[in-house]
C-alpha cells in the first residue's frame, strides 16, 4: 500500500483495525510530510508498531525530464506501469502553485486543448498525484503555497482519488496549503459539482466555459452536450451556496471564435447578478489552428464585462516558453518525443 494514498481519515480506520491508538495518524502524516521522515524507524514507534507499518511503502514517479525559466518550470513523471505525466510549477506573487494532472491522457476532447488530443489511459492515483506536489518541492527546493487541479486530465472523471488529494494536502498535519490556495478545474460534470460542495474540505472550483451560448460551447467542448450552461452555472451556484466561496469561470479567448465584444456582452447577460467571477485566458497555442488573440482584443473584452457588472480578470501567463502553460500539457509516451 502506498502511504501517499493514504488521508488522515483512511490512515485512522487502518489503526483501528490493527488495535492501534488512531491518534497516531496525524504523527505519522506530521512526521512524513512535514518533519521529512524517511522510514517508520524514526518515529520512536515500538517494535511492533513499526511492523505493522510496513505494509506501506512510499512509491514515487521518476523525473524523466526537467524544464525550468524565470516564473515557471515543469517536469515529465514516469509512472509505475511506463506512463508519463506532466506537473508544473507556477512562481506566483503569493508563492509557489503546483499544477497537478489527475489522468493519463483525458476523454473530454475540448477543441483547443492539447491534453485533450490523447484519450484517457487511466486515472492517476490519489499518491500519484501527491507525489506531483512532492516533486515539485523537492526538485526547485521550494515551499508549495498553492495548488492547482488544472493539469492533464478531467479532476471529476477521477472524483474519489481528487477528493482523498484534496484532503491530504489541506490537512493540517500534512502538506498544510491553505484551502483559498487549492482550486479543482473541472469543464462542467454538473452531478460530480454538485457532490463535491457536500464534501470537506471545501476548495475553491473552477470551472471551464469558454463560451457565452450552448451553440459555440458544444462545437468546442462535447461535454457542453450532455450538461448545458444552464445546468452547469445552477451546479455552480448551488457550489457557491454551500461553501461560501465564489467560483471561477474559467473563459480561453479563441482569436474570432469566441473574443469578440459581442460574445463578451452575452457572457455578462448570461452571469450578471451571480455569484461568479471570469478569469480569462488568452489562448496557448498548440499545433491546432485556433490563434492567440491579440493583448488589445484581450483587454476590450475584459473592459465590457468590467462595464455590464461582471468581475473579470486577465489570468497571468506561465510557461509558455516550456509548453507548461494552460492547454499544452500532454503526456508523451516516448521521452524523446518532441512535447
Amino acid at each position: 500500500m502506498n502511504f501517499y494514498d493514504f488521508t488522515v481519515d483512511k490512515l485512522r480506520r487502518f489503526m483501528i483495525e490493527q488495535n492501534e491508538n488512531p491518534a497516531k495518524s496525524e504523527i505519522l502524516f506530521d512526521g512524513i510530510y512535514r518533519r521529512g521522515y524517511k522510514s517508520f524507524e524514526e518515529f520512536g514507534f515500538s517494535k511492533r508498531v513499526v511492523e505493522k507499518l510496513s505494509v506501506f511503502t512510499f512509491d514515487k514517479p521518476e523525473v524523466v525530464r526537467k524544464l525550468d525559466s524565470a516564473d515557471a518550470a515543469k517536469l515529465l513523471l514516469r509512472l509505475s506501469d511506463g506512463s508519463f505525466c506532466e506537473t508544473v510549477l507556477m512562481r506566483q506573487r503569493f508563492g509557489n502553485c503546483v499544477c497537478v494532472s489527475t489522468q493519463v491522457g483525458c476523454n473530454m476532447s475540448c477543441k483547443f486543448c492539447k491534453s485533450g488530443m490523447l484519450k484517457k489511459r487511466r486515472n492517476l492515483t490519489t499518491g500519484e498525484m501527491t507525489a506531483q506536489v512532492l516533486a515539485v518541492a523537492r526538485e526547485f527546493s521550494c515551499k508549495i503555497s498553492g495548488v492547482s487541479v488544472m493539469g492533464i486530465g478531467e479532476p471529476f472523471d477521477n472524483f474519489d482519488a481528487v477528493a482523498d488529494f484534496c484532503s491530504i494536502i489541506t490537512e493540517d498535519k500534512g502538506l498544510a496549503v491553505s484551502r483559498r490556495r487549492v482550486t479543482v478545474s473541472t469543464c462542467g460534470i454538473v452531478p460530480k459539482i454538485r457532490e463535491f460542495a457536500d464534501i470537506t474540505p471545501s476548495v475553491s472550483l473552477a470551472i471551464s466555459l469558454h463560451a457565452p451560448n450552448d451553440e459555440l460551447r458544444s462545437e468546442l467542448m462535447p461535454i457542453n452536450k450532455v450538461y448545458p450552461i444552464a445546468e452547469v452555472l445552477d451546479a455552480a451556484a448551488y457550489y457557491s451556496k454551500k461553501t461560501r466561496k465564489r467560483v471561477t469561470l474559467e473563459y480561453i479567448l479563441l482569436s474570432g471564435i469566441n473574443d469578440v465584444e459581442a460574445h463578451a456582452k452575452e457572457l455578462a447577460k448570461l452571469i450578471r447578478g451571480r455569484n461568479l467571477y471570469v478569469n480569462l485566458i488568452p489562448y496557448n497555442e498548440t499545433d491546432t489552428n485556433f490563434k492567440k488573440p491579440t493583448a488589445e482584443t484581450v483587454n476590450n473584452f475584459c473592459r465590457v464585462l468590467k462595464e455590464n457588472g461582471v468581475i473579470a480578470t486577465k489570468r497571468r501567463e506561465f510557461g509558455a516558453e516550456l509548453k507548461a502553460a494552460c492547454g499544452q500539457l500532454m503526456a508523451v509516451y516516448t521521452v524523446d518525443s518532441e512535447q
